[in-house]
């Protein structure tokens, strides 16, 4: 078994802080900036960054459907990292500054693949499909922030 990764990134012309607290908005903003590969979006605990507790289902394919039931916490600052209790997935969300008035969001997920040749169908696609869906919500909190504090 081997890990799989995804990366995706995407400069925001919204300062890292905005940025940011749109992201740790699971009560408010997060829902939003879902696509049509989410549904059944719930916030169990908290809401805002650390000890959120949020559950969603992740349509990656039409056949692939994951159960997602995450905890939320913030190991350092302009990070936010969603592991899933029901697998092996960590989503980790990184903003940083990136010039005037602009920042940097980074998103990685990983987690631990199949064996065999599902496993090699896995690495060799899987990244590429959550890449996208990553695109999309990175699209949507752009659009959802750019503008200054009153976008939105």
């Amino acid at each position: 078994m081997g890990q799989v990764e995804a990366t995706t990134e995407r400069i925001i012309a919204a300062g890292a802080e905005d940025v940011f607290d749109a992201l740790a908005d699971y009560s408010g903003t997060r829902a939003k900036l879902l696509p049509e590969h989410f549904s059944e979006y719930e916030v169990r605990e908290g809401g805002d960054g650390e000890g959120t507790l949020v559950h969603w289902k992740l349509q990656a394919t039409s056949k692939r459907v994951r159960d997602c039931l995450l905890e939320v916490s913030e190991p350092s600052t302009g990070q936010l990292v969603e592991k899933d209790r029901n697998s092996s997935m960590v989503t980790t969300w990184t903003v940083t500054p990136a010039g005037e008035g602009s920042s940097k969001v980074v998103v990685t997920t990983t987690w631990t693949g199949a064996t065999g040749i599902g496993g090699f169908f896995e690495r060799a696609f899987a990244p590429k499909g959550l890449a996208r869906i990553h695109d999309a919500v990175l699209a949507r909190l752009a659009a959802e922030t750019e503008g200054g504090p009153s976008a939105g």
